[in-house]
């Protein structure tokens, strides 16, 4: 039953993925303009990248939230996102998953990345019955992220502002036309179980 309800949706390619990010202008701006996060975006600290457009409307507030003014579209690579994932740790502790909590945490604390899985978004952003994946990368995995994996950075808080306003306006058709095709991510069987999600 947790496959169903856990599934990884994305944009992607043969060689990649896109995740969502939202960032103050400081952030943001330098890395649209460059393709790749640079000064002052800090890499001794967590960052999450989301593959579903909807949830990261659901954190940003559509682009509304403080600090998170703009929202990037992050082009990476697969076998990126995979070695992420196959190194993950789940962020919560699951029994029978786990062998305790103690080895959990010592397993979460030493882990370069971790998954959270949380209830996907409408387009309205009220809650669906299954989940989304948030992927948080910490210690090894954020230089690897910005210096290997990145393949470009595009800035689409327009693209989220014309989808607001359109909600605003209830054209709730033309809001939906605009979104991002998001389907099905196929995760190697061994990861898939690893993370508890579906492999296909």
């Amino acid at each position: 039953m947790w496959a169903m309800q856990r599934q990884i949706r994305a944009v992607f390619d043969d060689e990649t993925v896109t995740v969502y990010q939202a960032y103050s202008p400081a952030i943001a701006v330098p890395a649209a303009r460059a393709g790749r996060f640079v000064p002052p975006f800090k890499q001794d600290r967590m960052t999450w990248i989301k593959p579903s457009f909807l949830w990261m409307m659901y954190r940003c507030g559509w682009a509304t939230k403080e600090g998170q003014e703009h929202v990037l579209a992050v082009s990476i690579t697969r076998v990126g996102f995979e070695w992420a994932l196959g190194n993950a740790v789940l962020s919560h502790y699951e029994r029978g998953v786990h062998p305790d909590r103690v080895t959990w945490q010592r397993q979460l604390k030493r882990a370069p990345a971790r998954v959270q899985w949380d209830p996907e978004r409408d387009l309205r952003l009220r809650e669906l019955p299954y989940r989304s994946l948030q992927l948080g990368l910490g210690g090894a995995a954020v230089p690897r992220y910005v210096d290997e994996w990145i393949t470009g950075i595009t800035d689409v808080t327009g693209l989220v502002r014309e989808i607001r306003g359109l909600l605003d306006a209830d054209d709730e058709d033309a809001a939906s036309a605009l979104l991002p095709v998001e389907r099905p991510y196929p995760l190697p069987a061994e990861i898939a179980a690893h993370l508890r999600a579906t492999s296909d």
